[in-house]
């Protein structure tokens, strides 16, 4: 009877381990399930320079959303957004793709504007800024043509 006992603390321990790895993999890996909150808005971009699908969407260094897809319309790239659903962008609100650091991750910062109207669910930011293409700027640099 006594090592009945210890086999089923032993289960229950091992089980209690699973469930906490199995939550943490789940928030650190920052997964989402049945759906995340909030609603998606796109930007059409000349280039995205590096920026994946995952990354953030900050405002004023808060993160308030992340890039859900990356993908091609009319010879740009179409960026879609998912942002929380309490986070409302005016209409001429300006999307940047920022890097962190000098080569850290990509990101994209959004500047708010001044309009009276907001960007509904599914809708567009118009107002864009592409990223900073380091190697064209260095080799400008180089040969003398800044």
């Amino acid at each position: 009877m006594d090592r009945s006992r210890v086999n089923i603390a032993v289960g229950i321990f091992v089980i209690l381990g699973i469930v906490a790895l199995a939550y943490l993999s789940i928030s650190l890996g920052q997964i989402s399930f049945l759906g995340a909150g909030g609603y998606n808005v796109t930007a059409d971009f000349p280039s995205v320079g590096g920026l994946k699908a995952g990354s953030s969407v900050e405002i004023a260094g808060v993160e308030i959303g992340r890039v859900q897809s990356i993908g091609l319309a009319n010879y740009q790239a179409r960026v879609t957004l998912r942002l929380q659903p309490g986070i409302k962008l005016q209409e001429d609100s300006i999307a940047s793709i920022k890097t962190k650091g000098l080569i850290g991750e990509k990101y994209i910062r959004i500047s708010p504007g001044g309009s009276d109207k907001i960007i509904g669910p599914n809708g567009k930011i118009r107002e864009v800024e592409a990223p900073v293409d380091f190697e064209e700027l260095l080799s400008k640099y180089i040969f003398g043509k800044v």
